[in-house]
């Protein structure tokens, strides 16, 4: 047996010489190792997020000239890869292939066609707040080291901001404001949150106090730029128009799927969510209310009045401003302990912490998970929940607390973190690709969330008032990808947004407003949580069908989660081995 094994690995090798195979894959890491390091150097905050710190000590330089300089390296990239010879990659590779030139043709439509650098402020100030907050928020290396760092790109804050002063020229409105409200959220974060590094800084804490105090002064300018030059002259369109939101819908979903088959699919599937609530709404609205007549059979208007009374009945039963984060920690130790015990996955060993979101990061949503990066060799993951902003009228914080009930609260952490992002993203780091990590496909992480909340209520996770929390989350997923087109392709109004998110979807008040700006601030980010959701089931459903009578959802959901975070249309060709 040893014999006739080493004769098979010896024919083997032979074979992927003699086929290319194995060098071809070996030149094909070697070239996405080296567009990596390039790809960090023009954009050094993303690669300490994503744990190449090489460049910590840089801010991205958002220049004209520089971007002139990004979109010919990436043009040379392309006829480089065009180079190489696709049948002769291995699958992985042909797939890591793929996702690389997805992404080199997107940065290219980017800088080249929707030239965001010309209208999105948000783009200055998230350089600014991530390029400081990510240095300070991860103990990957000694504190006086990212300090160092920290330092180096305070100094060049004043270059992002003339590069904003020189390339922005008729930003939408909603755009510039959230800008304005982002820069105080920068503010407060150099006077009150970074200070408190600064104490243990030993010979560089005078120079860092002096330092911050130059960012204040240059931020507060900016702020004022911003108000007094840039607010009067922000009259864009904030819609991207249909061949703009097409070409940028498919090199994000990267799907099968249309445009015009996405919102069909999400009309279809509207009703029939609508349709699910009220059967699960009927037996809590009758323990509810128990002297209330119901009729024999129910018209629409009764069925939406009895899912409403539902849900209104369960936002009474809410978290405060003080207890919301805590609240948060508990669910997250409860929903652990109850995917363990059910045998639904195998779960990461990486720590989670959950933390209060920093202000400079609210206004778009209400919570998000911040993993690790991929390549950080200490791995640690924040759940950030938001309590809604100090300036918030009476009003509209307790609707926020109505739509973030209690129940909704559990359902928020299952997408965030277990089993949703946080399990997901950590075991897709540990998948060998880190171009497949660093480009990870927003269908899938997105869809996995979504399809995690399904799961949950599947195995039966603590009863039906949760459930009703999940149909409505899922509901509000359709109804993004509605949104996401409706608003800028088909010029869906506030007030056609607001009645579909309210009564369609029975969203507070305060929720559809922020949703209305979270979608008139970004573009095709709302329809991933939809299309990638669709796209597992679809996968799932196929997996199952094949495996039969072997079908075992611990083993289906452990192969899925291994493979780091592809397009699902890839996951298919692995799965099912499809061309």
């Amino acid at each position: 047996m040893v014999h006739r094994g080493l004769f098979l690995f010896v024919t083997g090798m032979f074979l992927l010489v003699a086929c290319g195979g194995e060098p071809e894959d070996g030149k094909f890491d070697r070239f996405a190792a080296e567009f990596l390091r390039t790809y960090f150097s023009y954009h050094p905050v993303q690669a300490t997020v994503e744990g190449d710190h090489s460049f910590d000590h840089r801010l991205d330089d958002l220049s004209r000239a520089n971007l002139r300089r990004q979109l010919q390296w990436l043009e040379e990239t392309e006829k480089k890869l065009k180079d190489f010879s696709y049948s002769r990659l291995s699958l992985q590779k042909q797939i890591d292939y793929a996702i690389l030139m997805n992404q080199v043709r997107y940065m290219q439509f980017r800088l080249r066609k929707l030239k965001e650098h010309e209208w999105n402020p948000l783009l200055y100030t998230q350089v600014i707040g991530n390029g400081m907050y990510s240095l300070v928020a991860r103990e990957y290396a000694p504190l006086e080291r990212r300090l160092r760092n920290l330092l180096r790109r305070m100094d060049q804050i004043p270059n992002v901001i003339e590069a904003a002063k020189e390339n922005l020229t008729k930003p939408p409105k909603i755009h510039t404001e959230t800008a304005i409200r982002q820069t105080d959220g920068l503010i407060s974060m150099v006077e009150r949150v970074l200070p408190s590094y600064f104490q243990e800084a030993g010979s560089l804490r005078d120079s860092l106090f002096f330092a911050a105090g130059k960012t204040v002064q240059a931020l507060k300018q900016f702020r004022e730029w911003l108000k007094e030059d840039l607010l009067p002259r922000s009259k864009g369109n904030f819609r991207l128009g249909k061949d703009l939101y097409d070409q940028k819908l498919g090199f994000v979903l990267q799907s099968s799927l249309s445009r015009e088959e996405i919102r069909d699919r999400a009309e279809a599937e509207m009703e029939r969510v609508r349709e699910e609530m009220f059967v699960t709404a009927l037996p809590l609205y009758r323990r509810f209310f128990p002297d209330r007549k119901l009729p024999k059979t129910y018209s629409e208007k009764e069925k939406q009045q009895i899912i409403a009374a539902v849900l209104e009945r369960l936002s009474e039963n809410r978290p405060t401003e003080e207890s919301i984060v805590d609240e948060a920690r508990d669910y997250l130790r409860q929903l652990t302990e109850f995917v363990r015990n059910h045998q639904l996955l195998t779960l990461p060993d990486e720590p989670i912490e959950v933390i209060t979101m920093p202000e400079f990061r609210r206004g778009i949503s209400v919570a998000y998970c911040e993993s690790s990066g991929p390549l950080e060799k200490h791995r640690k993951t924040f759940y950030a929940v938001a309590p809604p902003p100090e300036n918030w009228p009476e009003e509209r914080r307790q609707s926020f607390f109505r739509e973030y009930n209690r129940y909704m609260l559990q359902d928020l952490t299952i997408h965030e973190a277990m089993p949703g992002h946080y399990v997901q993203i950590a075991l897709s780091n540990r998948f060998r690709s880190p171009l497949r990590a660093v480009f990870a496909s927003g269908p899938f992480v997105e869809g996995w969330a979504v399809y995690a909340e399904h799961m949950m209520m599947e195995a039966g996770y603590d009863g039906p008032e949760v459930k009703m929390q999940q149909l409505k989350m899922y509901l509000r997923a359709v109804i993004n990808a509605l949104l996401d087109q409706g608003i800028h392709v088909e010029g869906m109004s506030k007030k056609e947004a607001m009645r579909l998110m309210r009564k369609k979807g029975f969203q507070e008040e305060g929720e559809a407003e922020g949703k209305w700006r979270r979608a008139c601030l970004t573009s095709v980010q709302l329809s991933t949580y939809f299309v990638g959701y669709q796209e597992l089931m679809d996968i799932r459903k196929e997996y199952k069908k094949r495996m039969g009578d072997a079908f075992d959802l611990r083993t289906f959901h452990d192969e899925l989660l291994s493979y780091g975070s592809p397009p699902p249309k890839y996951l298919r060709r692995i799965l099912f081995r499809e061309d």
